[in-house]
């Protein structure tokens, strides 16, 4: 049986170049990089090269890159380190309903510590308008945050236009980017964003390593604590594999997105117009033209999307119900919802995100094998047969 992989938006494999670079620090390499001696030297490079080349990647300083054991803990490092260091200056937040759970709960518990949350709404496109956040900012306010790109959607934010507004009213400025990179090409100082949470695994490097950028003259307290580490902002000795791994991941996308991107946005426009031709009574959610390059928000109208993922993986197809990030929710997507899409559309939506592996002949197997699933699914669905 053929296997196709779907879910790129949940994970990536790691990139072959990026394996055989961190070979070494599975074996002779081994030193910690605090180390003064021979084998903390060997190993010193690796640790300053990843954060070049990372820094490099979204057109920062490295000394502005703090690394972290995922995009999780770099959102949770930059909305709680920013409620501790400014509690004495306010005590508001402002977010989007349509943000990824890492920013959602962080939020969730600050409110049950005192801090006030504003969550914004987005139109049914998944946008939203930065006037709306002008409009929620108050004194106390002391953090907006909102993504870059929904990992949900693939909707692309007005990110810099919501900068501009946080810095004409001097509110720091946070921003999950985790989805964006290697997608977009990303200007972190010119997208008006004092911080900006980024993930390993998103760009075909190991799991386990993130990055939190900290705009320069940007303090924030820690959310770990104990040694020197990463200029004394994370505490921790260094992920040396998965920093390594980190560093050249982002220099080979930089390299290569561009093309890659060109033709994993082809296959997507093929496997969307054969959908569209073939199965019918299907839903794009989100913005059709803001949206990142390799991904498919799908409603299957009449059937559950919990039923579409099963006959597909059975067939070899990997995709994912919304997000990877709240597999074994039987609820709808709290991203669809926000968006203002009916409880039971959200319930029959497929995220379908594409990759560098991916090829014209995944995109021919898919267009054989979903059209087919969906039909079978609505022979049995007593909705379709009502709609008849």
């Amino acid at each position: 049986m053929r296997r196709v992989y779907f879910d790129y938006n949940a994970t990536t494999p790691t990139h072959p170049e990026v394996a055989l670079f961190v070979k070494p620090l599975l074996g002779e390499v081994f030193g910690n990089p605090s180390s003064i001696h021979w084998s903390g030297r060997e190993a010193r490079p690796y640790l300053d090269d990843g954060r070049r080349r990372v820094a490099a990647f979204i057109k920062a300083d490295p000394e502005e890159i703090v690394f972290t054991a995922g995009g999780s803990e770099a959102d949770s490092h930059a909305i709680i380190g920013t409620a501790s260091a400014l509690s004495g200056k306010g005590n508001h937040i402002i977010t989007t309903k349509v943000e990824h759970p890492a920013v959602l709960n962080t939020c969730g518990y600050l409110e049950g510590k005192g801090f006030s949350v504003t969550y914004l709404q987005v139109d049914r496109r998944g946008l939203i308008d930065p006037d709306d956040v002008r409009r929620a900012i108050r004194k106390e306010t002391i953090l907006v945050s909102v993504m870059l790109a929904n990992n949900e959607t693939g909707v692309v934010l007005p990110v810099e236009e919501i900068g501009a507004v946080c810095r004409e009213a001097g509110v720091l400025f946070h921003s999950d980017m985790v989805q964006a990179a290697g997608k977009l090409d990303i200007d972190a100082p010119g997208l008006n964003v004092d911080l900006a949470s980024f993930s390993g695994h998103k760009v075909y490097a190991p799991k386990g390593v993130g990055a939190l950028y900290v705009r320069k003259g940007v303090e924030i307290d820690n959310l770990i604590h104990g040694g020197h580490q990463e200029g004394g902002r994370r505490a921790g000795t260094e992920n040396m594999v998965g920093i390594a791994a980190f560093g050249k991941a982002c220099e080979i996308m930089a390299r290569d997105m561009t093309g890659e991107n060109a033709t994993i946005e082809r296959l997507r426009g093929r496997l969307l117009r054969g959908l569209l031709e073939k199965v019918g009574d299907i839903r794009l959610n989100g913005d059709e033209e803001r949206r990142l390059p390799n991904t498919l928000n799908l409603s299957f109208e009449f059937i559950e999307a919990e039923s579409m993922l099963i006959g597909l993986d059975l067939a070899g197809i990997a995709v994912s119900a919304g997000s990877a990030c709240s597999s074994g929710s039987t609820e709808p997507s709290h991203v669809l919802l926000g968006m203002g899409i009916e409880p039971e559309v959200c319930q029959s939506a497929l995220r379908i995100s594409l990759g560098r592996e991916n090829t014209d002949e995944d995109i021919d197997y898919a267009l054989d094998v979903i059209p087919a699933v969906a039909s079978r699914l609505r022979e049995m669905s007593p909705f379709s047969r009502k709609k008849g």
